[in-house]
């Protein structure tokens, strides 16, 4: 029998929980965080949100969501099919109404993110229309306080040299311009100058001067982490020159954490050898596996 596609509904909430439960039940270190948001997802679906189920004999069987980032980028979430129906086509059937939505509302490209250890999820997002895109591991610096280096670069508030530095680094280039998104927790958005000065204004934004700017990065929010009860500082993004620049920038991001009285940090860092590899050196503490971000040309 095909899937029905529909808006979710708060009555799904036992099917969906069900079947999200079992999804990784071979990770058992692995929280997922849908049962936490399902109910608040279908209560605040409307014009730049919107979550479905794919139905089967009267059951929901599948998940997914899609919000309005921006005017032109879609994110799409919560991809979940029940293991009892995979291989039926409600993947597909879910993420191809998603992107008829998308579109309507003026999406020019819908992006996910991955698991790098999630097999299933990658096939499924390559099946479903996703591209692969580009990759980026999180950093967990420890909050406490730092006296600055006096002999080591400086890190100073200042939008305009991190933007300066962001449009030619690196990291820019590995991440495809992305950084975390600051209205939608776990999503990655293009990095724009005006959200720069925003994140300046009202957040924190860091650049690593050492005879001319060689690092930077943008604290987004405060959040809680449902999956372990602890606050978290969240980075939209960290990227540097070299080792030197990159023990300033976190030095700076333990302080910075610290004054907030937070539990820990997350920072999104490209997934790049060098800079892994050198956030390591300077004990960032990183996630033991990257993620992947995949895009699709919704014009």
């Amino acid at each position: 029998m095909s899937p029905t596609v529909r808006q979710a509904r708060a009555d799904d909430y036992d099917d969906v929980v069900a079947f999200a439960e079992e999804v990784w039940a071979d990770r058992p270190d692995t929280v997922d965080y849908i049962p936490e948001v399902f109910r608040q997802w279908v209560d605040t679906d409307g014009p730049t949100q919107h979550t479905v189920v794919a139905e089967v004999d009267g059951a929901a069987a599948g998940l997914c969501q899609a919000v309005m980032l921006t005017d032109h980028e879609a994110w799409f979430q919560g991809i979940r099919v029940d293991p009892d129906h995979r291989g039926e086509g409600l993947g597909k059937a879910m993420v191809g109404h998603l992107f008829e939505w998308a579109r309507g509302q003026g999406a020019t490209v819908g992006r996910n993110m991955v698991f790098s250890w999630n097999d299933a999820g990658l096939g499924q997002s390559v099946a479903t229309g996703f591209d692969p895109d580009t990759a980026f591991r999180w950093a967990h610096p420890e909050p406490r306080d730092v006296r600055p280096d006096a002999d080591g670069p400086a890190v100073e508030n200042d939008p305009a040299a991190a933007w300066s530095y962001w449009t030619g680094s690196e990291g820019r280039g590995a991440l495809s311009g992305l950084a975390l998104d600051p209205g939608q927790p776990w999503a990655l958005s293009e990095l724009t100058r005006e959200r720069l000065y925003t994140l300046a204004d009202e957040q924190a934004v860091f650049a690593v001067k050492d005879d001319g700017t060689c690092g930077m990065a943008a604290r987004v929010r405060e959040t809680v982490d449902p999956t372990a009860d602890e606050t978290l500082a969240e980075y939209a993004l960290g990227t540097w020159v070299d080792a030197d620049a990159a023990a300033s920038l976190f030095d700076a991001i333990r302080a910075d954490a610290a004054q907030l009285d937070v539990d820990g940090t997350r920072v999104l860092i490209p997934e790049t050898p060098r800079h892994v590899a050198e956030a390591a050196f300077v004990r960032a503490d990183l996630a033991d596996w990257p993620d992947f971000v995949l895009s699709a040309d919704l014009t």
